[in-house]
């Protein structure tokens, strides 16, 4: 069963290739399907611009498909940059959008600092049957950036159950208890359940 993920980021594809295709699927990412999407992430929460992006890929291609959408929601900002994640403060780069979050969590105490990753998976099946998972990730946000794996924020996301950061990692232990792999698990189980 051919299965198209709404993205072209590299590491994500991966993720799902290693997971979804022992289930039968045979997995592309939306470049490798032709697929031109420039989907407008207008809602207010991730589970609303995962089924966005999910249902705009099923349009163009009528098959089985998969979108996600993910981010950090930090307690002491209000969920700050929540769905802004990846655009938070308009700048370009992840450094730039690290060193923005820690100039606003300067002031703040150690046990205040509390934040979480979500990531939400919207799947179509080929016949138009929609399901939504859910993962998160708890941990606090630290005073400088540590570790050299990873992308976004993790440098900055200290994981207290592992006493690591999740830019130091490795992606085993990282898909073990990220958002994505926790998403990912839970839609796993429901895919088995069906096949």
């Amino acid at each position: 069963m051919k299965l198209v993920i709404a993205s072209n980021n590299k590491g994500k594809i991966r993720e799902y290739k290693q997971i979804l295709e022992p289930l039968g699927y045979e997995v592309f990412s939306q470049s490798e399907a032709g697929l031109i999407l420039d989907v407008e992430e207008t809602g207010t929460t991730f589970a609303e611009n995962s089924a966005l992006k999910a249902r705009a890929a099923f349009k163009l291609c009528g098959c089985a498909v998969l979108a996600d959408d993910s981010g950090l929601e930090i307690d002491a900002l209000d969920g700050e940059p929540g769905v802004y994640s990846a655009r938070y403060g308009g700048l370009e780069t992840d450094d730039e959008r690290t060193a923005l979050v820690l100039k606003k969590m300067k002031e703040i105490p150690d046990d205040k600092r509390g934040a979480h990753f979500t990531c939400t998976i919207h799947f179509i099946k080929a016949d138009g049957e929609e399901i939504a998972v859910e993962g998160k990730v708890f941990g606090k946000i630290a005073h400088e950036p540590v570790g050299e794996n990873g992308f976004g924020y993790d440098p900055i996301f200290y994981v207290p159950e592992l006493k690591k950061y999740m830019a130091e990692l490795s992606s085993e232990e990282k898909n073990a208890i990220s958002h994505r792999g926790k998403a990912l698990r839970k839609m796993k189980e429901l895919l088995k359940k069906e096949l």
